[in-house]
């Protein structure tokens, strides 16, 4: 094809090359080249005509800083609670959204329900660069979704959506999905790094100038990162990441990025026959089927931004048949994994290495901070001494290189937390036990170290044998 050249270009960086190259020479990028194709002018390959900006401010003259007004951002119920709390308390006016997640996960079906929600106050336009307008209509039949204000487009052109939304001005635009679309300005096929660039712009020039609020849906490739240029993450205001196991009915909604609230909250879903229904108080979910008098279970309590979450660790340690142990861990950090089992082969003698050693926490919840290394040591030795650990006991604390138990945050909100839920004992760092104690109906356990967590199971393990 005469004037039509392939460059390579890097999804991280947007370096440029005429050959695929395995690594980046400019930001060190392993396998991050992507096939593109520009249109070339004379001699050389034309770039897409630059937006000259993204907010049409009118003035582009420097302001003093003490002169500035604080701005009211207005925000709209999106009906799903869990969401809004993700979001910092709704969806903010001439905010753009990025929601990503694997195929299947329930993406199209949550953004159904919040048309619903939307469409009774506000218009709602929703773009489907994917499925037809029956498609939609039998999904929305089967959620119940009715829509009063709800407009349905199935247009994969950026200029045709844009055109479309002028006619209709909506209050909400979701684009589904935006690796799915392309603009007439660049010549390559969808989803390239160049097209997705373009259409963010647009839409993103469309929320800054207008207010209006855009919700862009992404896919996400194999490595689990959003498919296309790493700088969409850092043109959007927010960036929401719906994780969860396709075979599992729980789901969760994580911000990642959050220019309008907190990037701490979660949010829990169930998915059923009817939709999504949030799960209000996942505590209880995640300990509704825990096993009685088993060893190697504990329980622990993490903190998801301001939400205190009990969540069940399970730990099975065996005996090996390999030459080399196995190590799995499955929510949990694997070199955490390590660092527990070298301390407690280090300090308490313990024998793990001829031991193969499963680790996991229930209900597919990701534990991402230290405050659970009491609650995977209780497990793993219990585990290996097949010591049953008093179901009414919670571990709260981390652990230290040289086996001590170190004061964590938040420990009234994880106390009460557990108390809520019937726990009668909790296991915490000695630094923390004070403020703890000041909590009503749950006993406190202080511990200094590892020693101390050995010695409470084996007068948890006397104790058994007496009342038996």
């Amino acid at each position: 094809m005469k004037g039509i050249k392939t460059v390579y270009i890097c999804s991280e960086c947007e370096y440029e090359s005429p050959k695929w190259l395995g690594k980046c020479p400019r930001c060190a990028s392993w396998n991050s080249f992507v096939e593109d194709v520009v249109e070339k002018s004379t001699g050389s390959a034309s770039v897409a005509p630059r937006r000259t900006a993204v907010i049409n401010s009118g003035s582009n003259k420097a302001s003093k800083f003490s002169e500035l007004q604080t701005p009211e951002y207005i925000r709209s119920s999106t009906g799903l609670g869990e969401l809004d709390c993700v979001l910092g308390g709704g969806l903010v006016k001439g905010s753009v959204v990025l929601l990503s997640g694997e195929p299947g996960i329930g993406k199209s079906t949550l953004l159904l329900q919040i048309c619903d929600i939307l469409g009774k106050s506000k218009s709602v336009l929703y773009v489907s660069g994917e499925e037809s307008q029956g498609q939609l209509k039998l999904r929305a039949e089967r959620l119940s979704v009715k829509g009063d204000s709800l407009y349905i487009l199935t247009e994969t052109n950026i200029e045709n959506i844009l055109s479309e939304a002028e006619k209709i001005k909506p209050d909400v635009i979701i684009a589904d999905s935006v690796q799915t679309m392309y603009s007439d300005k660049i010549n390559s096929a969808p989803g390239s790094i160049t097209n997705v660039k373009e259409v963010a712009m647009a839409f993103i020039s469309k929320a800054k100038n207008d207010g209006t609020s855009v919700i862009l849906v992404g896919h996400i490739n194999k490595e689990g990162s959003i498919a296309g240029p790493k700088v969409l993450e850092h043109m959007v205001d927010a960036v929401l990441n719906f994780e969860g196991d396709k075979k599992q009915t729980y789901r969760i909604i994580r911000a990642n990025k959050n220019r309008y609230g907190s990037t701490n909250e979660i949010g829990v879903f169930e998915m059923t026959d009817t939709g999504l229904c949030e799960v209000a108080n996942p505590s209880e979910m995640l300990l509704a089927d825990r096993p009685v008098d088993t060893s190697g279970n504990c329980a622990i309590c993490t903190m998801e931004g301001t939400r205190p979450i009990v969540a069940e660790i399970q730990a099975l340690v065996t005996q090996t048949a390999f030459p080399a142990p196995r190590r799995t861990s499955n929510g949990i950090d694997y070199s955490r994994t390590y660092l527990i089992l070298a301390v407690l082969e280090k300090r308490l003698g313990l024998k793990f290495y001829n031991q193969d050693v499963y680790l996991n926490v229930i209900g597919g919840l990701q534990i991402n901070e230290p405050a659970s290394d009491l609650g995977i040591a209780l497990a793993l030795i219990s585990s290996l001494t097949d010591t049953v650990i008093p179901d009414s006991l919670i571990a709260i604390g981390e652990l230290g290189l040289a086996g001590e138990c170190r004061g964590i945050a938040n420990i009234d909100l994880r106390v009460k937390e557990a108390a809520r839920l019937g726990f009668s004992k909790a296991v915490v760092p000695a630094h923390n036990a004070k403020n703890a104690a000041k909590i009503s109906g749950i006993e406190i356990i202080p511990v200094k170290n590892v020693y101390d967590l050995l010695r409470l199971l084996r007068t948890s393990k006397n104790n058994v044998k007496e009342s038996d």
